[in-house]
């Protein structure tokens, strides 16, 4: 398969005596899409820094498409795309003039620059408002703009922090429809998101908090991977019966979800249906049944983020 579009080491990230990224390590195979997953403050965007030399690690070794970073951060660039949360185009420039502007920055001759605008403005729907000033759009048109922007010069990599929180589901679903007609044409995608649904779109997938990545690999291989089932149980008198549950020692989580709620058990209990009942007489007229996990599930497993009390 060749050399891994991101191979990281024992990366580790200190402000002061904050240890924002620990030991982090990485391989991942070019031409897929990686996730990372995690609350605000985990680290993400700290990794993403230090990916694109942003960020000089303090600790460990870094390379990107075959360059060693920080000290080839510079050959990088021109080999990276990058799109930031926070829309960071210019309001007063039109479509058009902001992605030629962008084009100009990478260096990119007039001639072919103008075929590759009207090709970014068909592929991201942009025609239309291509003499709109950018600060006009709405969040999903600027949305699509900025990612044409980011792969104006074809890059073979492409970064992105937490690129859908300002958007609504059709407009984040059609964006990913972007992502993977990218990575179908050999674009390898690395992005950060907190939204379980999105995460579960991903190839690959790391899980951090605290800086530290604490699961990764297909999101299906992490479901397969659980050291916790799933159990659904639907009964009258959930908020009670969530903190009577929260007290058994072998119960991970429980989450209220409607008129249900959805509870971790230990591998270790074989019979996790017969053990609830034995161990919660509340349980005896309830309905319970063991569920498919979720990767929000293989999160509270391996992150132990739910709060017991």
């Amino acid at each position: 398969m060749g050399e891994p579009a991101i191979l990281a080491e024992g990366l580790t990230r200190r402000f002061g005596d904050m240890v924002a990224v620990k030991d982090l390590a990485l391989c991942l195979p070019r031409g897929q899409i990686h996730g990372f997953l995690g609350p605000n403050g985990c680290g993400k965007s700290t990794t993403l820094r230090m990916l694109t030399g942003l960020l000089t690690p303090s600790e460990g070794r870094v390379r990107v498409l075959g360059l060693e970073i920080p000290r080839q951060a510079e050959a990088l660039r021109q080999r990276i795309g990058y799109m930031t949360q926070k829309f960071s185009l210019y309001d007063e420039l039109t479509v058009w003039e902001n992605l030629e502007f962008m084009g100009r920055i990478h260096g990119m001759a007039q001639s072919g620059l103008k075929l590759r605008l009207q090709e970014l403005l068909t592929t991201y729907e942009l025609a239309p408002l291509a003499r709109r000033r950018a600060g006009g759009l709405s969040g999903g048109q600027k949305q699509r703009l900025a990612l044409a922007a980011a792969v104006i010069h074809r890059p073979d990599l492409l970064l992105l922090d937490e690129p859908t929180s300002a958007v609504d589901p059709q407009n984040r679903r059609d964006f990913w429809e972007k992502l993977f007609d990218l990575s179908e044409a050999g674009t390898s995608i690395l992005v950060t998101t907190h939204y379980m649904d999105e995460a579960e779109r991903c190839h690959h997938l790391a899980i951090m908090e605290a800086g530290q990545v604490r699961a990764q690999g297909s999101p299906q291989g992490l479901m397969d991977a659980m050291t916790t089932r799933v159990v659904e149980v639907l009964a009258p008198d959930l908020r009670p019966l969530k903190q009577h549950l929260l007290t058994l020692a072998a119960v991970r989580s429980a989450a209220q979800l409607g008129q249900r709620l959805r509870v971790l058990v230990d591998k270790e209990e074989a019979d996790p249906l017969a053990w609830l009942r034995q161990a919660c007489p509340a349980l005896a007229g309830a309905e319970l049944a063991e569920v498919r996990p979720s990767l929000e599930d293989v999160f509270v497993s391996c992150t132990g983020r739910e709060v017991r009390a």
